[in-house]
């Protein structure tokens, strides 16, 4: 049996991956995880895209995972791995709920909404001290496995292989090709019989558990939440720009932004600790104006020859 070069290189790709921490010091590993945890938030975000729903929800699901962690640690002594899933299953359910409402509004409606839930849970945290720490926050008794740096790596490894399969499966699933009719025409899409709030709901429930599940990677990881670092901005800007700047509608796109614009954002907060969102906020608008299909779209086009990336998945202009 032939085996597909694309398969041996993502092999490759997996083996290389779990070696890293063998060649790589712990500053280097800290870098990866970081990568890790944005590429999971660029990923979900992408996913929800394909609907033509633009979210900007992202900080407060994460925020939410965090939190939900961290108090399931804390409250009831649940082990830190469990917990990392739970906040992910809370994330799930809390975005369901809000979502029977939300998911009614479309575009730029829709876009505010999900932007202004991430400072509601901000102000909701701030206002909770007895139970969540208010504005100092919570900090766990130790960090997932003692701070054994390898172990965490492979968990934020299994995590990011974990959400590339679920993307790749959307894309190769029946889901996709209901969520590509509903981006380009929802009354076509309607007429045609797809239950469009039942994909909506489904997709925005999946994708903010992935968000609630890397908001658990960092709050155990780093041992500790504030409402300010886990509702942070970055958590918006970085995963859109990765998406953009990878290639949207792709899952290897928001893979290959996420290390590009990861490696460069560590460098961007070291020289412009205070002005690193507004580069993120360049890089979107430099993208969208000459690169809209991304890397991995600009790839296709020079390898294959033919300006067609995208073109089935692109809404109709």
């Amino acid at each position: 049996m032939k085996i597909s070069p694309k398969i041996v290189i993502f092999l490759i790709i997996i083996l290389l991956s779990i070696a890293f921490p063998f060649f790589a010091g712990p500053y280097q590993q800290s870098i990866a995880k970081n990568v890790i945890i944005y590429m999971i938030l660029a990923l979900s975000w992408n996913m929800l895209l394909k609907t033509g729903q633009i979210s900007f929800g992202l900080a407060g699901f994460f925020g939410i995972g965090a939190y939900a962690s961290v108090l399931l640690s804390l409250k009831l002594g649940i082990p830190p791995i469990l917990t990392i899933v739970l906040g992910g299953i809370v994330t799930s359910l809390v975005a369901s709920a809000m979502g029977m409402i939300i998911l009614r509004l479309r575009a730029m409606y829709f876009a505010i909404t999900t932007l202004a839930l991430g400072e509601i849970f901000r102000v909701i945290i701030h206002n909770v001290p007895n139970f969540a720490g208010g504005a100092h926050g919570l900090i766990l008794p130790g960090v997932i496995f003692d701070g054994n740096g390898l172990y965490t790596y492979w968990l934020f490894l299994g995590a990011a292989l974990f959400s590339i399969g679920l993307s790749y499966y959307f894309d190769k699933s029946k889901i996709h090709l209901a969520l590509t009719a509903i981006r380009d025409n929802e009354t076509t899409a309607k007429v045609r019989g797809i239950d469009i709030f039942k994909y909506l709901l489904i997709v925005f429930t999946i994708t903010a558990g992935m968000q609630g599940i890397a908001g658990g990677l960092y709050a155990q990881s780093f041992g500790f939440v504030t409402p300010e670092s886990s509702f942070s901005g970055d958590f918006i800007l970085l995963p859109i720009a990765m998406a953009l700047l990878g290639g949207i509608y792709t899952t290897a796109g928001p893979v290959v932004g996420a290390i590009v614009l990861g490696v460069i954002s560590e460098y961007l907060k070291l020289y412009i600790p205070y002005g690193h969102l507004i580069v993120y906020g360049l890089i979107i608008v430099i993208v969208i104006l000459f690169m809209p299909n991304g890397i991995i779209g600009a790839l296709y086009v020079k390898i294959d020859g033919r300006k067609t990336f995208g073109k089935v998945d692109q809404p109709n202009e």
